[in-house]
């Protein structure tokens, strides 16, 4: 049975009974009719949880470990990626993904944070935190796509740009301040969608874009519940009430007008049903290039600029 989260257990106990019952040798003549109910009731309990998730609970999913990562989205939502390695100024940060790939017939460039899945990949990734050489990678990759017209998709799961001695030796504030700068006047269009977690600068620094969207269920905030509660009553275990006041699911995010749309989940979340992510992800960027595509790069720089002064006013 797959990894499940507290609060999904009443879906999981049917689940977990319909396998039962498929094992019982022979078959009663009922069999069907008793799995066909359980499924229905999955179902029920599946749509009425999720109906009804908080911020905290909503922060769990964003984290759950099945979720889809950008390699699994550039995998399945994109054609001929061609990966891109290094700054060209000192190396090659992992938890950066970035390169040229087909969305169907428009040429794109991929910028992504990955956090990796078996433990190893993880550490090389860093846990999907990027250093200061990640979003120069990315400013690389951006600049190309400018020079030759490509528009910038980037994909948004971080707990947020590393914050160790190396990076802040190696000028972590001034490459995010410098990612913003760039975006903020990119002669291409730019659109950013997160998909798990965006936390703080590591997240913003690479999202600042023409179009922003969320997954339902993901989260994006100017820092995460548990560094939230620790400097607001000393420890972490207020993390869910810092959830709840930071408003950082995409429903809220929405109506404060951060963000510009929520792209619909499968039932049961992103990592219940892989598939049918990739094909709302993939309808959120076409339909979104398609509507950019009919603006003048003079007029999406304004609208830029316009749409992030307007924050919070």
């Amino acid at each position: 049975m797959e990894q499940h989260l507290d609060f999904e257990q009443p879906i999981y106990t049917c689940l977990e009974k319909i396998e039962e019952l498929k094992k019982i040798i022979p078959a009663p003549a009922n069999l069907s009719d008793e799995i066909a109910e359980l499924e229905r009731q999955s179902q029920e309990e599946t749509e009425k949880i999720y109906a009804n998730l908080s911020p905290w609970q909503k922060v769990l999913v964003a984290r759950h470990p099945n979720r889809p990562h950008t390699l699994d989205y550039i995998a399945n939502v994109f054609d001929g990626f061609e990966e891109m390695h290094g700054d060209r100024l000192s190396e090659d940060d992992k938890a950066i993904v970035c390169g040229f790939a087909f969305l169907d017939n428009y040429p794109v460039v991929i910028i992504g944070h990955e956090k990796g899945r078996e433990t190893e990949d993880r550490v090389a990734r860093n846990f999907g935190m990027p250093h200061p050489s990640g979003f120069r990678k990315a400013n690389r990759l951006m600049k190309l796509a400018e020079k030759f017209s490509i528009p910038v998709l980037t994909l948004i799961d971080t707990p947020g740009a590393y914050p160790g001695v190396k990076a802040e030796y190696s000028g972590q504030h001034e490459a995010i301040a410098k990612s913003l700068e760039i975006m903020s006047d990119l002669q291409t269009p730019v659109i950013n969608l997160v998909i798990g977690e965006g936390g703080s600068g590591g997240g913003f620094g690479i999202g600042l874009a023409d179009r922003i969207g969320m997954l339902e269920y993901s989260i994006y905030s100017v820092a995460s519940p548990e560094a939230c509660a620790s400097i607001l009553w000393r420890t972490a275990k207020n993390a869910e009430e810092a959830a709840d006041a930071l408003k950082l699911d995409a429903e809220n995010l929405a109506e404060l007008g951060i963000i510009d749309h929520v792209v619909k989940e499968p039932i049961g979340g992103a990592h219940r049903n892989h598939g049918e992510t990739y094909k709302v992800v993939k309808k959120y960027f076409l339909e979104e290039l398609k509507g950019l595509s009919k603006h003048s790069l003079e007029d999406l720089t304004a609208k830029r600029y316009e749409k992030f002064k307007n924050i919070g006013v």
